[in-house]
C-alpha cells in the first residue's frame, strides 16, 4: 500500500509540474500534505522497526485533507485532481 502511496504522490508532482502555475495557497497546501505524508510513512517505518503499535494522533486526517484538496483543484487544475482523488482513497484504505 505504500507503495502506492508513492507512486500517487510521484504522478502527483509530475502532474502539478505539467499542468503550469498553481496559486501560492494551494501550493503550500500540497507541500505541507506531501511532507506530512513522508512523515507518516517514516514513523510507521520506525513503529514497525521497534515493533510497536502505536501511532500518533496527528498523523489522521491525512484522507479528509487530501480530499479538501482535490475539490479545490477541480475547480481551478481539473487535470491534478484525479491524483489527488487517488492519493485521498490511498489514505482512507490504509486508514489514514
Amino acid at each position: 500500500m505504500e507503495t502506492k502511496l508513492k507512486e500517487s504522490l510521484q504522478q502527483l508532482r509530475s502532474n502539478l509540474e505539467s499542468s503550469g502555475p498553481v496559486d501560492e495557497e494551494l501550493q503550500g497546501l500540497l507541500q505541507k500534505l506531501d511532507g506530512d505524508i513522508h512523515l507518516l510513512l517514516e514513523k510507521r517505518a520506525a513503529l514497525e522497526a521497534q515493533e510497536s503499535q502505536e501511532e500518533e494522533s496527528t498523523t489522521y486526517g491525512l484522507a479528509e485533507r487530501s480530499q479538501e484538496l482535490s475539490a479545490q483543484f477541480a475547480v481551478k487544475h481539473p487535470k491534478l485532481e484525479p491524483a489527488l482523488r487517488e492519493l485521498g482513497e490511498i489514505l482512507a484504505n490504509m486508514g489514514i
